[in-house]
């Protein structure tokens, strides 16, 4: 069975053929460039990957080459642009090994080479403005039609390499809200949402204009390709809780940012239609899960178990008829990067045991691998999903 005839049984919550493998397939599911190097050397294996550069540079994640993919089992392929559209880092005359960089948002990124392990924003273009009404009258958003060739070039080469993996057609750009705070600056979109939400509004609503064209573009290039019938995801994303609670109040989630998602979601649906809809927010969400199912979510990710409320126990019991769980695997923040092989071994196999019956999972770790993660616990990981997959 490959890798495409196994994705799409889960997602139809079909057991047969065993749980597939995601490693790249999103910028949110992949791993970093450190941490890949050191699991492939460790095995004697050439740590071969796609230009980051042109991926994601921010994240500093890497895509496996298609022979690394086949090593490793996975069953997924991503199709998408880059993170950043505006070019490629540059490296600072003045201070070498400073790598520099600014995004579509106009919001600048900094790397410094024997410190960083991922670029770290800088600047937010509205933030110096005194209300956020203000900043936008003078602010000139990002026009997706201007990116559209280089975007879709993109898609090209990728498309002329498409395998027998299940292809997964990601976002363009971070979520709703988190670009918004990019923009704006965190504490005033914080004090926006409160003080001006009128303003919050017309900033997000900008945010998913932006974001409307970007996949209307994409249904229509979809609409050429004769391999457009083998696309089985579509991606798309807002960390919308931290580690303990929703990110903002649920009745301003509800009435300032679900209704902006939700026409999100019905324009990727209406655009790639036929796919399923994977949906990505961190931390203690539980409370928006009926939100987000209602509104046309098929898949979530990272499904990050060791948030409050986020037990895989329950999320399977409450939602797992409902929802594919995309990720769950292991926890990246404290198992995989500092606990035992032994200890990874017991989690992504209770983990396996959990989520796995009756279909509707995808084995990823919760979000990608980061770059302290060692090599014997990624390999600790694989082995277990491949004993028990």
């Amino acid at each position: 069975m490959n890798g495409s005839n196994r994705l799409q049984r889960a997602l139809n919550f079909t057991e047969e053929g065993g749980v597939p493998y995601d490693l790249g397939a999103t910028t949110v599911s992949s791993i970093s460039k450190i941490a890949y190097k050191k699991a492939m050397e460790h095995r004697n294996i050439p740590p071969q990957y796609e230009d980051m550069d042109t991926f994601d540079p921010i994240q500093q994640i890497v895509q496996p080459s298609e022979e690394n993919f086949s090593i490793l089992g996975v069953d997924t392929c991503r199709i998408g642009p880059p993170r950043i559209s505006t070019g490629r880092p540059v490296e600072s005359k003045a201070e070498p090994g400073k790598w520099e960089i600014q995004d579509q948002f106009g919001c600048d990124w900094v790397f410094q080479a024997a410190e960083d392990h991922y670029y770290n924003m800088t600047s937010s273009p509205l933030k110096g403005y005194d209300s956020i009404s203000e900043g936008l009258a003078q602010y000139t958003f990002p026009d997706f039609n201007l990116e559209r060739e280089t975007v879709l070039s993109h898609f090209d080469k990728q498309f002329s390499s498409v395998t027998d993996r299940g292809i997964v057609i990601d976002r363009n750009c971070a979520g709703i809200t988190e670009v918004a705070f990019r923009i704006r600056g965190y504490e005033e979109f914080f004090m926006d949402l409160a003080l001006d939400p009128s303003g919050a509004v017309a900033l997000m609503e900008k945010i998913l204009e932006y974001k409307i064209d970007y996949w209307s573009a994409v249904g229509e290039y979809l609409n050429r390709q004769e391999s457009s019938s083998k696309v089985l995801v579509a991606v798309e994303c807002d960390d919308l809780g931290t580690q303990s609670s929703l990110l903002f109040s649920p009745t301003m989630m509800r009435e300032m940012v679900m209704p902006l998602q939700e026409k999100l979601i019905a324009h990727v649906k209406k655009c790639i239609p036929n796919t399923k809809l994977f949906y990505h927010s961190d931390g203690a969400i539980k409370e928006l899960i009926p939100d987000l199912i209602e509104m046309g979510v098929d898949i979530l990710n990272p499904v990050q178990f060791t948030a409050e409320g986020m037990q895989p126990e329950e999320l399977k019991r409450e939602f797992g008829k409902d929802l594919v769980f995309w990720g769950g695997g292991v926890d990246t923040q404290n198992t995989l990067p500092k606990a035992s092989p032994e200890v990874v071994k017991d989690e992504v196999k209770r983990n396996i045991d959990t989520l796995a019956p009756g279909g509707g999972f995808v084995f990823a770790a919760v979000h990608n691998i980061q770059a302290d993660v060692p090599p014997e616990n990624f390999w600790a990981m694989w082995e277990t999903l491949m004993l028990y997959r």
